[in-house]
């Protein structure tokens, strides 16, 4: 990958080395039982749609990034996943200010997905920095 070796990729969770491929994937993993979990309805069924899209779109974006072909398709597809994350905050939200689905796991995955947003945005302003550094 561009300028970013799996060390800078991994956070201390616990004590232990976390790889964002599993971060992402597990959060996926996550909105997937909330959604499943959701009440049945045309609103629940809405946004959890909306949020199913968005969540689990996030790692699917994050591994396209790793295995980017430049360092302008890197900060591309990382930008994505930014963005993917940043929406599911928003349909999370939603849900959580409607009262549909269970708050705290709304809450826990609010949360998630904030540090998602964190973590990718760091990156590709990383990954951007290198860029122009190299010009």
């Amino acid at each position: 990958m561009f300028g970013h070796s799996e060390k800078m990729l991994r956070m201390e969770s616990g004590g232990k080395p976390y790889d964002l491929a599993d971060r992402t994937r597990e959060f996926a993993v996550e909105v997937i039982h909330l959604v499943r979990d959701l009440p049945r309805g045309m609103v629940p069924e809405t946004l959890g749609k909306q949020l199913l899209r968005s969540g689990t779109s996030v790692g699917a974006n994050y591994r396209e990034a790793r295995k980017a072909r430049s360092p302008a398709d890197f900060v591309s597809k990382i930008t994505i996943a930014e963005e993917e994350a940043d929406e599911s905050v928003y349909w999370l939200q939603l849900l959580a200010e409607t009262g549909v689905g269970h708050s705290r796991e709304i809450q826990k995955l609010i949360e998630e997905a904030r540090e998602l947003v964190a973590i990718l945005t760091a990156s590709g302003r990383t990954a951007r920095a290198r860029m122009k550094r190299k010009e």
